[in-house]
C-alpha cells in the first residue's frame, strides 16, 4: 500500500501522539492532527488528506458530524474510533456512511486492516457513486434522442427508424454525441 497522507483527530493527546507513532510505522504520514472536530473539518479543508481517523467523542463537534461535514466538502475514506459499543453512535456512523470503525486500544495489527477496508469500501462507494450517474446521464441522453426523433418524425413524416438515422448521420457529420445533435433539434423545435 502507498503511503497515504493522513488527518487524526482525538481530544487526547497522548492518544494523538500513540496513533501517530503507529501510523507512520505503517509508512504512512500524519498531515494534521486535530483535538476536536471543528479543528478537524477546519484542517481537512486546507490539508486534503487522503484518508481521516476520527474519535468519535470530541468537543465542539463530534467525530460523526466532522466526519459527515469533511465528507460534504471533499469525500474520503473516515475511520471512526471510540472506546465505547454504543448503539446509537454505531448507527450514526452507518448513516454517515463512515468506511471502519475501530475500539479503542488501538494497536497497528487492527490499523492495517481498517485502512485497507476503508479503502476499499471507498473505492467501491466512488465507483458505485460514478456508475448511478453514468445511468442517469445515458437515461436523460436517451430521453432527448426519443424527444427528437418524435419531432423529426412530426415535423418530416418520417418513420421512427429514418428519424433515428437522421440523428445518427448528423451527430456523425458534425462530430457531436447523439444527445447532443437531439438536444440541439429540441431547442430549434422549441424556438419554431
Amino acid at each position: 500500500m502507498a503511503a497515504l497522507r493522513i488527518l487524526i483527530a482525538d481530544d487526547e493527546s497522548i492518544r494523538l501522539m500513540s496513533l501517530r507513532a503507529q501510523l507512520m510505522a505503517l509508512g504512512h504520514v500524519v498531515v494534521a492532527e486535530a483535538c476536536n472536530g471543528q479543528e478537524a473539518i477546519t484542517l481537512a479543508a486546507h490539508t486534503q488528506p487522503d484518508l481521516a481517523i476520527l474519535d468519535i467523542k470530541m468537543p465542539l463537534v463530534d467525530g460523526i458530524e466532522a466526519a459527515e461535514r469533511i465528507t460534504q466538502a471533499r469525500p474520503i475514506p473516515i475511520i471512526l474510533l471510540t472506546a465505547y459499543s454504543e448503539t446509537q453512535l454505531v448507527e450514526r456512523a452507518a448513516q454517515a456512511d463512515i468506511s471502519a470503525y475501530l475500539m479503542k486500544p488501538i494497536s497497528e495489527e487492527d490499523l492495517l486492516p481498517a485502512i485497507t477496508l476503508a479503502l476499499t469500501r471507498f473505492r467501491e462507494f466512488q465507483a458505485s457513486q460514478q456508475e448511478v450517474a453514468n445511468l442517469r446521464e445515458a437515461l436523460e441522453a436517451r430521453k432527448k434522442i426519443e424527444q427528437a426523433k418524435g419531432i423529426l418524425m412530426r415535423r418530416l413524416g418520417l418513420g421512427e427508424a429514418e428519424a433515428y438515422r437522421r440523428l445518427q448521420r448528423q451527430s456523425q457529420e458534425t462530430n457531436r454525441k447523439l444527445a447532443q445533435v437531439a438536444e440541439a433539434l429540441i431547442t430549434a423545435d422549441q424556438l419554431l
